[in-house]
């Protein structure tokens, strides 16, 4: 099979030393001329992904057509801001009808789009409501370095979930599928703004009571507005809800966790990004969330605090003492508004 990987970020990296390793042709696409240059001739991706190599039989190319060439099936590997204009590219492209995978975890910003939404609205029809979604628990540094990881592939589709689901297998990787592919996508996206916000309790040196309140609030948001838009709530309680959650909120290697550490510890938000070379997804998703629970009138305190954390200038203790003297309620009430 010959396999696409559009993106050569960490996580695109990752993936596709994982696919070349059980024997596909790999061939691995990077926006910037310069860095596939780079990448090419070391074979290395040292500021995304440093110590592990990617294999000669990779191809690396800035050429979008030449990575899409006779491929069975591609892999949107791209920060959810650039979707659109990567599947603008591919488009043009495409003959047959491959297997197309999204392993970006966001909401697009004014359109409040799914990735896979996205994906329909550029791609020819022939691919509309075939979109796999990989999501779950699953940091590159460690899929990478063959850590026990799970994740899972969700579409309506189910031929094309379980296809992806046989592609992505090893003895490290294991993959479940699932046909809420709202819902997977959502989880995803979402709970990257509670990771932000986990960051910001460890910038303002609280505990871990904090820190387990916030992750379970976090995630009774997150349901919410994912029922709302219909989504299955056990998802929710999956890899790609609760798994992902408590690892982007925990782990040394997330992104948006450190975002909101700095945040916490008195840094502005320009001063935390300018120094990153990675996308922290849910600084963009903050936004977009804050928009869609507005659509919805759906109650979600805990975005609505980070938007006014990282946009708005306001003080980030302020911002807990708020969530925690709002009005008592039961625990388990579904409040939309």
């Amino acid at each position: 099979m010959k396999i696409a990987v559009l993106g050569a970020g960490s996580w695109g990296t990752a993936l596709a030393v994982l696919l070349e390793g059980k024997g596909y042709s790999v061939r691995m696409w990077e926006f910037f001329p310069e860095l596939a240059a780079e990448l090419a001739r070391d074979r290395v991706n040292e500021k995304m992904l440093p110590g592990i190599t990617i294999a000669e039989s990779i191809l690396i190319t800035d050429d979008i057509s030449e990575a899409l060439e006779s491929a069975e099936a591609i892999l949107f590997v791209v920060p959810t801001v650039a979707v659109r204009s990567t599947a603008t590219s591919a488009e043009p492209h495409l003959t047959g009808t491959p297997l197309i995978v999204n392993a970006a975890k966001g909401i697009e910003q004014g359109t409040t789009l799914r990735v896979s939404e996205i994906l329909d609205e550029i791609l020819p029809d022939r691919f509309s409501g075939r979109t796999v979604t990989l999501s779950g628990p699953s940091h590159a540094e460690e899929v990478s370095r063959g850590i026990p990881t799970t994740v899972v592939a969700a579409s309506p589709d189910t031929e094309a979930a379980t296809l992806t689901q046989e592609i992505f297998s090893t003895s490290t990787l294991r993959v479940y599928t699932n046909p809420d592919q709202v819902g997977v996508e959502l989880a995803g996206a979402l709970k990257n703004i509670i990771a932000v916000a986990a960051g910001v309790l460890d910038g303002l040196g609280y505990g871990d009571n904090t820190k387990g309140a916030l992750m379970t609030r976090g995630l009774a948001e997150i349901s919410r507005l994912g029922q709302v838009l219909g989504a299955d709530p056990l998802t929710f309680a999956g890899l790609s809800g609760m798994g992902d959650l408590i690892t982007t909120c925990i782990s040394r290697h997330s992104r948006n966790r450190y975002v909101g550490e700095r945040i916490g510890q008195g840094e502005s938000l320009e001063e935390v990004l300018s120094g990153m070379v990675m996308v922290a997804e849910g600084v963009n998703t903050v936004r977009s969330a804050k928009e869609l629970a507005g659509k919805t009138g759906v109650e979600m305190p805990i975005t609505g605090a980070m938007y006014e954390v990282l946009f708005e200038g306001r003080d980030p203790g302020e911002a807990v003492l708020e969530l925690m003297t709002r009005e008592l309620k039961p625990e388990l009430e579904h409040h939309r508004g």
